[in-house]
């Protein structure tokens, strides 16, 4: 949808710049006015010429009302803003996704047993926060014991350095690796 919104507005645009040139053409003198306004009129009193006409006019309404209304932003790219944006009386605080992401491999890292993470951020509208976490471990740890120990030291670090409200920690384990003594 996003190309088709800017084919419309490029389209848009050519028509309103020939429009304005025509215009200053007119002012300047170097088109007759008189001229101009015959092949107008003759344009709109044909009776087939006259309904491309009216259906061309309501596709330039179309395309104005497009551009008047159209956002610049998709969604997507709104929802991944990478900044959480805290307020207080003090002034503003702008937290990056990037940020907590590091917290969460920092505390990953603490656990033995864990040996590579990919970290996620989830951000609701009110900056509650969704950790993903995709893990490979190895072979001797007990999995449960390891995520929800993960899980909870996860919530507990974000809201202690960012006072950002965890509403999910969600552990995926992408594979088991061999011990660390066998390595």
């Amino acid at each position: 949808m996003k190309k088709i919104s800017k084919l419309i507005l490029v389209i848009f645009s050519i028509i309103i710049l020939i429009i304005g040139v025509a215009i200053n053409l007119l002012v300047i003198g170097w088109l007759d006015f008189e001229t101009a306004f015959s092949f107008v009129q003759r344009l709109l009193t044909t009776s087939p010429q006259n309904k491309i006409v009216l259906g061309v006019n309501g596709l330039f309404m179309l395309f104005a009302i497009i551009c008047i209304f159209a956002d610049s932003g998709s969604k997507e790219e709104k929802k991944d803003s990478r900044d959480v944006l805290m307020q207080n009386d003090n002034g503003k605080l702008m937290i990056s996704r990037d940020t907590l992401e590091n917290l969460v491999n920092a505390v990953v890292k603490e656990f033995p047993g864990a040996k590579e993470a990919h970290t996620k951020i989830g951000l609701d509208e009110q900056n509650n926060v969704a950790v993903f976490v995709d893990l490979v471990v190895t072979k001797d740890v007990v999995i449960k014991d390891l995520t929800l120990n993960m899980q909870n030291r996860i919530k507990e670090a974000i809201n202690k350095t960012s006072d950002l409200e965890v509403n999910e920690v969600n552990v995926r384990i992408k594979n088991i690796v061999g011990s660390e003594a066998e390595e």
